[in-house]
């Protein structure tokens, strides 16, 4: 599989937009892909039709994607699909304890094929984000997908490819877009109230726990298909003592609580920043530190995108304040959240609702504050087939996403260094050593010795942001996607 070709350009929003509303106009039917009882895409449905939802994935994330959908007014969840079988029965079960009545599918494709439906909304494991809803773009379903949207750059790029093509709603489930408060927030800094944005910065400082160290493969759990579970990664023995959720801190399935928590974060940061492409550079520096584990991705990771004017930076920390805490530490007041630095003040963002604005002596000026609904922003935009209402669309949430798998791209490509080798390879850089120090001063709160246990230092990777390739570096450019394991393939022309 190569990475996207380096002749085609990034879409704009408003390119994408214009473009999925022409193709949404000019089908008067479902895709050619074989599906049941589609509504004619062009349609406006009225708001006394029902909308019919199927739900893939629930083991987690998922159970939200299904209260969420139930709560709304003329929509009903009519379908589930779910590589467990102990996990799908359960719900079947509490649905007919309801008394409502669900189909239920193991495999994706046969769902696709059967069921009736005119939504799917996806909260599988990373690794399937971008192809389920691809597929379910294919058979001429919309799609709600849950963040991050892909699992790589190139599928993130197919999925909105796939969007454009097909008129298809798809809306991304970084739900902080659908906030009142920071909906006002953003325009308000944007609009220069606080004067020149300076840097922004994400912040995931959340507990994460060793996940245990096995001896071996260990057993798949009898109920569940393993084939379809892992799909478009590669087949490899178990190597963790739990399947679920664990999924997260492995590079064929997941990426790291950067792309998981993170990926929140990341996109709040780009939103206020306003860019619309990926950064000129990256940096990240980091490692898995303070126990030894089955776990690949880094629980400590300082990551630096070279946006002109302003940067984007960001922090994951996974371990407490200190050896023995169960605190977390926090930054200005936020522990998972955003701080917006400006030449007139500055704006802490410590939830998804929530943004405090500061003038330049500290002195609190004003608050937002407010939640929404990213679950009715969607169906809203389904039934007036207007791609232009999401709050979070394929291209947001694949700008977001890529700002999380370039990061780890660099990270994955570094190597460890002493202390001194790190602070003078980044003397050139003030916000990587301002971040480097207080990591350091984390991790020594921790016990961490980092001359026993260096961190890593990522390789600073340049990318041309049009093309979306990293400029003369085969090495991470490979990175930008992945093999795709037959017949689960992110196709190259959707």
């Amino acid at each position: 599989m190569q990475p996207p070709s380096k002749t085609q350009p990034m879409m704009n929003r408003r390119t994408f937009l214009k473009q999925s509303l022409l193709a949404a106009a000019s089908l008067a039917a479902a895709s050619g892909c074989k599906t049941a009882a589609p509504r004619p895409r062009a349609r406006i449905l009225g708001a006394n039709e029902t909308i019919r939802v199927a739900v893939v994935g629930f083991g987690g994330r998922g159970q939200d994607h299904i209260k969420g959908f139930r709560a709304l007014p003329n929509v009903r969840v009519t379908a589930l699909c779910d590589a467990d079988r102990e996990i799908l029965e359960r719900e079947v079960r509490r649905f007919r304890d309801r008394g409502e009545s669900v189909e239920a599918y193991t495999d994706i494709r046969k769902l696709l094929e059967s069921a009736p439906v005119d939504v799917v909304s996806i909260a599988t494991p990373n690794h399937w984000h971008s192809l389920a809803a691809i597929w379910s773009v294919q058979a001429g379903k919309d799609v709600y997908v849950e963040k991050p949207g892909s699992h790589n750059v190139f599928e993130g790029h197919q999925l909105v490819e796939a969007a454009r093509k097909y008129g298809a709603i798809v809306q991304v489930g970084t739900q902080c877009r659908s906030s009142a408060g920071l909906r006002e927030a953003v325009a308000w800094i944007r609009a220069g109230n606080l004067g020149r944005i300076l840097r922004v910065r994400g912040l995931c400082y959340k507990r994460r726990d060793s996940i245990g160290l096995t001896q071996g493969p260990q057993p798949i759990p009898a109920s569940v298909d393993y084939d379809l579970w892992l799909g478009p990664a590669p087949f490899k023995p178990l190597r963790r003592a739990r399947l679920h959720y664990d999924w997260h801190w492995f590079w064929d399935t997941g990426n790291g609580d950067l792309g998981n928590q993170g990926v929140h974060q990341m996109d709040i940061a780009r939103w206020i920043l306003g860019y619309q492409e990926l950064s000129p550079a990256v940096l990240a520096i980091g490692g898995r530190l303070g126990y030894v584990d089955d776990a690949e991705t880094p629980n400590t990771l300082i990551v630096f995108h070279d946006y002109k004017p302003a940067p984007l930076l960001f922090e994951v920390r996974g371990l407490p304040e200190k050896a023995g805490s169960n605190r977390m530490d926090d930054y200005r007041g936020a522990s998972i959240g955003v701080v917006v630095d400006c030449e007139g003040g500055s704006v802490v963002i410590p939830s998804y609702t929530r943004a405090i604005v500061y003038d330049r002596a500290g002195k609190q000026m004003r608050v937002f504050d407010g939640g929404g609904n990213h679950y009715a922003n969607f169906i809203e935009a389904v039934r007036n087939r207007r791609p232009e209402l999401l709050h979070s669309d394929a291209l947001e949430g694949h700008l977001s996403a890529s700002l999380c798998h370039t990061a780890n791209i660099s990270y994955r490509l570094g190597r460890t260094g002493s202390p001194e080798a790190i602070r003078d390879a980044i003397r050139n850089l003030p916000e990587v050593q301002e971040m480097l120090g207080r990591m350091e001063e984390h991790l020594a709160a921790n016990r961490v010795n980092l001359q026993q246990t260096p961190v890593v230092l990522g390789r600073l990777l340049r990318m041309n942001p049009r093309r979306k390739t990293f400029r003369g570096d085969r090495e991470a450019n490979a990175l930008l996607t992945r093999e795709y394991r037959p017949p689960f393939v992110v196709p190259k022309r959707v």
